[in-house]
């Protein structure tokens, strides 16, 4: 497992990519997160490091941190990293709406994986409700099963769980931090109730 880190204006991010094994043969790389970390946090710090542990059969030693600059395109995993530095950026800079990288979902349950996939349907600078977001996957009575799963998305940001508000147009809650969720909103032109 591939580790390096990142900012969003501030905030620091930790990304994490694995090469995917497929039998014998070693398939691409993809992504298994990008999350936020506090200001005084460390990538082992991250809120996933434990569970990928265990649900890859990871030790320590399989990861291998590389400082961003130090990235090569050379190497598949190492490019992975570098392509989301890079769009994150894009993001940033409001050149790019939509994320297009490889994810893993596989940590996630399949009713997790339906809600992330159906997070990444939400448009840029659109919000909908926990309950809006739990009619469009075809459960309606199952808005907190829907806001649970989206607080173990391992994709903050590249999968859009900030666009999901209360719905009384409040913000809600965010794993990474209320701050980092009214910064994304503000950067796709929404303002929420506080």
């Amino acid at each position: 497992m591939l580790v390096t880190m990142t900012k969003l204006q501030t905030y620091p991010l930790v990304l994490m990519a694995k090469k995917t094994h497929t039998g014998a043969s070693i398939a691409e790389p993809k992504l298994a997160e990008v999350s936020w970390l506090a200001e005084d946090e460390w990538w082992t710090d991250s809120k996933s490091f434990t569970k990928l542990k265990k649900f890859y059969s990871l030790k320590d030693s399989d990861f291998k941190f590389i400082d961003k600059n130090s990235l090569s395109k050379e190497d598949p995993a190492q490019a992975v990293l570098l392509e989301t530095i890079k769009q994150i950026h894009e993001y940033a800079q409001e050149q790019r709406e939509v994320f297009d990288l490889p994810l893993d979902l596989s940590l996630g349950t399949l009713f997790q994986q339906k809600v992330w996939r159906a997070l990444q349907e939400i448009k840029h600078g659109e919000t909908i409700s926990y309950a809006t977001l739990a009619d469009r996957i075809g459960q309606p009575t199952a808005y907190r099963a829907v806001a649970g799963a989206n607080s173990k998305n391992p994709f903050s940001l590249i999968i859009p769980c900030h666009r999901v508000i209360t719905s009384d147009g409040k913000l809600g809650g965010y794993t990474g931090g209320l701050d980092k969720k009214e910064y994304l909103l503000a950067l796709e032109g929404v303002k929420c109730k506080m």
